[in-house]
């Protein structure tokens, strides 16, 4: 017989390992507690973002991942936008920072730093009032998670024979056996992908690994008058300060202090400014960040609010009206990259992407895997 292997979460980091798995020829199957994946997974942008990486292996991970991205989404008839992104500037230390960037990036990252007028010709959405210039880079890629995310199991079970538990939320894992109640599975490695729920099976080691959650707000409007487009995925100054690709900049901290004095509150709620577009012409808008264990079950209107306010300083929408708010909650480990480590022999959690699932986790399950199996 074949190897066979078990994957827990159907959320990205569980997909893609399951894919990984596949391909290096197991049999595998995938359990989700829910009747479809409802988690941090379908919570985002839907963003494929690898300017934001830093260079080195993570900006490769990312490159990896989009690269599997376009394959899934070609042969999974899943809409993607390989739109690019422009990150917009209008002060001198915003656009000293891209600069910085630029030069540290050029030889090995398709990007530029464009005029305003360039900028504008890209975008019809950017604000044309104050702009400078802004950050082209051409290797981003919008999926709709909603969608993405629930069309990837007919998927990978078509071209795999990957199969799919939905509605079956494992209890307890011994000895390479997953327990559903009464029922029992057995494989010959479990990978564990369950996001900030593997606290339920392995609480010691949620405790003693530093994970933290994250709590983020998000808003969508309804689609544009006329399917009109926004371009590029669209972002400005505060975003530089979110991502490890802008560290090495050395204006960067400057920045960050003004920044603290001109809006605290941006910064005590982690909030930096981004938009993508899904195929149905709606706009997604985020996102804040507030860490803990515990987090308050309802979202505030001043954090959308905010989040709103700064959006009218670098984009312009004809129809700006929100259909849909949500939150999200994904782990976060501070320092890290990500959280591996196995339990007990053969059993695996993969965990703590902070956020960057989108855009690392096709990448990373290859990694994994590669080395593990």
């Amino acid at each position: 017989m074949g190897k066979s292997a078990i994957v827990i979460g159907a959320g990205i980091v569980g997909l893609a390992t399951a894919r990984a798995l596949a391909e290096k020829g197991y049999s595998v199957t995938v359990f989700e507690r829910n009747e479809k994946a409802v988690g941090a997974s379908i919570r985002n942008f839907g963003m494929v973002w690898p300017v934001g990486q830093p260079l080195g292996f993570l900006r490769d991970r990312a490159m990896r991942s989009r690269e599997v991205w376009k394959q899934c989404a070609t042969e999974g008839k899943i809409w993607f936008n390989e739109v690019g992104s422009l990150l917009n500037v209008y002060q001198q230390d915003e656009l000293q920072v891209i600069e910085e960037f630029y030069a540290q990036n050029k030889e090995v990252h398709e990007c530029g730093v464009l005029s305003a007028e360039q900028t504008l010709a890209k975008s019809p959405a950017t604000n044309p009032n104050g702009l400078l210039a802004s950050l082209w880079s051409a290797t981003e890629i919008i999926v709709d998670p909603r969608e993405a995310i629930a069309k990837l199991p007919e998927y990978l079970q078509q071209k795999y024979g990957i199969k799919f538990f939905f509605n079956t939320a494992i209890s307890q894992i011994i000895e390479l056996k997953v327990y559903s109640g009464k029922k029992i599975w057995q494989a010959d490695m479990v990978f564990v992908c369950s996001g900030a729920d593997f606290e339920t099976l392995y609480p010691e080691i949620f405790l003693a690994s530093g994970i933290t959650k994250c709590k983020l707000q998000m808003l969508r409007t309804v689609p544009q008058d006329n399917l009109w487009q926004i371009g590029p995925a669209l972002s400005a100054g505060l975003t530089l300060t979110h991502y490890g690709a802008f560290v090495a900049c050395p204006s960067l901290a400057a920045l960050k202090n003004r920044y603290a004095q001109q809006y605290p509150e941006h910064v005590k709620w982690g909030i930096h400014v981004m938009i993508s577009q899904n195929g149905l012409s709606e706009v997604t808008i985020g996102d804040s960040h507030e860490y803990g264990l515990v987090h308050d079950p309802f979202d505030r209107d001043e954090i959308n609010q905010l989040i709103l306010d700064y959006l009218e300083t670098f984009v312009r929408l004809p129809q700006p009206k929100i259909a849909q708010t949500w939150n999200g909650i994904y782990s976060k480990l501070v320092g890290q990259t990500e959280f591996v480590t196995s339990p007990e022999s053969g059993v695996h959690i993969i965990n703590g992407l902070s956020g960057a699932g989108m855009t690392l986790s096709f990448g990373l399950a290859e990694e994994v895997v590669n080395r593990l199996a």
